[in-house]
């Protein structure tokens, strides 16, 4: 009798196989998301040292830190540290950690990566508002600070108002914040013009940005603004990555897509009024910091807190450099505008040969 022999029939995928490659990928890029985080989070403490050491009298990075903690009984070295260092550099802190966060939220809900509060209008409303109390109203102080929170949040309503058609996209309002942004820039222009000479000197600082003239109710408004608003962020980090698929698919997992996104937004927005309420408008470094981060841990995985010590170590960086790099000392916003400006033109040119722009 003949023997048929028959092939042994093809083998069909196994599903486990397959959830457990995608549970390794997942496991990797956690992994490296978190390496990412920690490295910058070094980085940031590293310079936030740095900036604290040199001056007129040099101090090491140890006993910068016993004296930023209270453990030094040098009383020169206390001194220096916490009584003349300290404030500037928990200043560039926090301002970098806020703006690199708002950069990032404000590029990811309109997916653009041309879309920062440098671009919008929110920084440069801070900026009149704050000129504008000093020339008109001669307000000194926290009264300026508030008044040019009060002006990024004005200007980031107005932007939304103006950009709202049935929901908002992120190319119409780019452009209509680019409007804002020269009507305010246009106007602080006026009004400095009308000023005398010693307001005119104050007010400058307000329009290019500086670490070294905020207050202590104003550092402690910053950080415990940052302690409530960093746990937010990263309970609504899912609804992001949603609303970044779009909005019909965002509506499909069950997201509220306009609430969610004024949620977001507003966060944003609140984040770079205070940070511009206590350093002025520190350019480019929210539009930088979100690129940087994602780079750096890869496609498919949360940024946020990585944007924040990116934007917080440019910050403390420009400062060391502003301070003691250069013949003479400049406010720090020139050193992050010279950074910045050639990475706008490399941004531009890149978004306009993709066709990204909107």
């Amino acid at each position: 009798m003949a023997v048929i022999e028959r092939e042994p029939a093809p083998s069909t995928p196994d599903s486990t196989d397959g959830r457990s490659v995608i549970t390794r990928v997942r496991l990797l890029r956690r992994g490296r998301t978190i390496s990412v985080t920690l490295v910058l989070a070094a980085v940031a403490f590293a310079l936030f040292v740095g900036t604290m050491m040199f001056g007129s009298f040099s101090v090491s990075p140890w006993q910068v830190v016993l004296a930023t903690f209270g453990f030094d009984t040098d009383p020169g070295v206390e001194y220096v540290v916490r009584q003349v260092r300290l404030s500037t550099a928990s200043t560039a802190l926090g301002t970098g950690l806020a703006m690199g966060l708002a950069g990032i939220i404000f590029q990811r809900l309109l997916a653009n990566p041309l879309a920062s509060p440098d671009f919008v209008g929110v920084s440069a409303g801070a900026s009149f508002f704050a000129v504008s109390s000093i020339v008109v109203l001669n307000l000194q102080g926290e009264m300026v600070s508030l008044a040019a929170l009060v002006g990024a949040l004005l200007a980031a309503l107005l932007v939304y108002l103006l950009a709202w058609r049935d929901g908002i996209t992120g190319y119409r309002f780019i452009l209509i914040g680019i409007g804002v942004s020269q009507f305010f820039l246009a106007g602080s222009g006026y009004v400095l013009s009308r000023a005398n000479q010693y307001n005119a000197r104050e007010a400058m600082t307000w329009l290019v940005g500086a670490v070294g003239q905020a207050g202590d109710t104003e550092l402690r408004v910053l950080f415990l603004s940052l302690a409530v608003v960093l746990p937010a962020v990263f309970v609504m980090t899912r609804q992001l990555a949603a609303l970044e698929l779009g909005d019909d698919t965002a509506t499909a997992l069950g997201v509220r897509v306009e609430t969610m996104r004024l949620a977001l937004m507003l966060t944003a927005v609140v984040l770079i009024a205070l940070a511009t309420a206590v350093a002025g408008p520190m350019a480019f470094v929210a539009l930088i910091a979100g690129p940087i981060a994602s780079r750096l841990v890869g496609a498919g995985s949360s940024a946020l807190l990585a944007a924040a010590f990116v934007g917080a170590s440019i910050v403390l960086a420009a400062d060391l450099v502003a301070q003691h790099a250069l013949p003479a000392q400049l406010p720090t916003g020139v050193v992050t505008g010279a950074i910045g400006a050639p990475y706008l033109i490399w941004l531009l040119v890149s978004v306009n040969r993709e066709g990204r722009g909107g």
